[in-house]
């Protein structure tokens, strides 16, 4: 696999290294918390409305404090803010194992504790995204990211499968703690990075440093680059009202529909595990694959997803629904690489941050009050009956995504092309 291993070689740079074993620890953790609370909140009460409320505690704060944390990483150095909010996670996630080990454990101290945690990670997330560049030489930071994304797909197999087995098996302390463990190792590991300038040393040269602007003047500036791009806003409309229907009710009734419909709570750590490998598969066939529509490729892909929950939510057989969710998980990876991809070539260099943060926070926007709702609903309604009307509304909504004609006709950029000058709004997207 040549494209494989030339991508590796960028681990042979010492930071970086040391980068990513730190993220992949942390991304393993992560995905083993984003199940483990679900089994265990559903198993220490029972009720989704609990389940909905400890999510919500633990993305709130993540949504709600994103843009502050960007200012502050890039402000002070981001491989020490990235370790301070390490060192937060791992005691906020030790003190949850120890109150699970002594039985004190109440629901409301997992609601406090996700709601620092939620706000910690807010303050990791743009500091590691911003590390990331100054870890590599700059001809180098496509593949950096490119491994980055293919270990995290890794992350999203095999944390599922290792949350099942040690709630279910051990206990959630042991989850928790392994979590725990793992912001440690994190925190040791990006300790002794040593970031490199951007800028005067880069490969690009230093120019005078403009005035600096407000912070809503630089707001505004954003949302101008996402309004005058349909296929941008038509996409993020489309996520924020297909996550809030079908991904907020999977987390929080998943659980339950897998009690109801196969009798074992495991299947919903099943049903994870199977849609990271399709992750996996989907990354490594889009380090190859370059359709020359990416976007109308990227939004069909992406309609795998909400028909492989119908199938779940409607207690299809597992030797159906796991290669629905494998397949599902391949369409999400390549939707993933094909749209940020997009966004790269057709967003002006200096608003990227500014139009993915954007992407984050509506598309992620209605997902806290998803996770509140989806239990009293699930408890009204029925969790199946939640689940299952949620994937056919993301199933519509989705394909509706596909109407804008820039969404449809936006043209790949060939290997030799430019980027589009800074004047130009919609190059190669043949206008209606």
């Amino acid at each position: 696999m040549p494209g494989l291993r030339q991508l590796l070689r960028v681990l042979r740079h010492r930071d970086f290294r040391l980068l990513w074993l730190a993220n992949s620890a942390s991304l393993v953790g992560d995905r083993i918390v984003t199940v483990a609370l679900a089994l265990f909140v559903v198993d220490l009460t029972g009720s989704a409305t609990d389940l909905g409320l400890v999510l919500a505690a633990y993305s709130v704060p993540l949504i709600g404090f994103l843009i502050v944390g960007g200012v502050f990483a890039d402000r002070l150095p981001r491989h020490l803010v990235a370790v301070a909010t390490d060192l937060v996670r791992f005691a906020l996630h030790a003190l949850l194992a120890l109150l699970i080990v002594t039985g004190d454990v109440r629901i409301w101290h997992v609601v406090v504790i996700g709601v620092l945690f939620g706000t910690a990670e807010a303050f990791y997330r743009p500091a590691s995204s911003g590390l990331l560049p100054q870890t590599v030489p700059e001809d180098e930071i496509q593949e950096a990211n490119a491994v980055t994304t293919t270990f995290g797909n890794i992350a999203e197999f095999a944390g599922p499968a290792l949350a099942t087995v040690l709630v279910l098996g051990l206990s959630p302390a042991a989850a928790f703690g392994l979590d725990a463990l793992t912001f440690l190792l994190s925190a040791a590991l990006l300790v002794r990075v040593h970031p490199r300038e951007r800028g005067a040393s880069a490969t690009t040269p230093a120019t005078t440093p403009a005035e600096p602007a407000s912070v809503w003047g630089d707001v505004r500036a954003g949302f101008h680059e996402v309004r005058s791009r349909s296929w941008v806003w038509g996409t993020l409309a489309a996520f924020c009202i297909a996550l809030f229907f079908a991904l907020a009710p999977l987390y929080v009734v998943g659980p339950l529909v897998a009690k109801e419909h196969y009798g074992d709570i495991a299947v919903f750590g099943y049903v994870f595990a199977a849609f990271g490998a399709g992750m996996i598969a989907g990354s490594l066939a889009a380090l190859s694959w370059r359709p020359r529509y990416p976007m109308r490729q990227a939004m069909t892909f992406i309609l795998l997803w909400p028909l492989a929950i119908a199938l779940y939510a409607a207690g299809a057989p597992l030797t159906v629904v796991l290669p629905a969710m494998a397949i599902a998980g391949s369409g999400v990876a390549l939707f993933d690489v094909w749209w940020l991809t997009a966004l790269a070539e057709r967003i002006p260099p200096d608003k990227l941050s500014r139009v993915t943060s954007y992407d984050w926070t509506v598309s992620l926007g209605l997902v806290p009050l998803g996770y509140v709702l989806a239990g009293p609903a699930a408890d009204a309604l029925g969790a199946t009956q939640v689940l299952l009307g949620g994937a056919i509304v993301a199933l519509v909504v989705l394909a509706l995504g596909l109407l804008p004609r820039q969404t449809r006709m936006l043209e790949r950029l060939r290997d030799d092309e430019p980027f589009p000058p800074l004047t130009e709004t919609h190059a190669h997207v043949p206008m209606a």
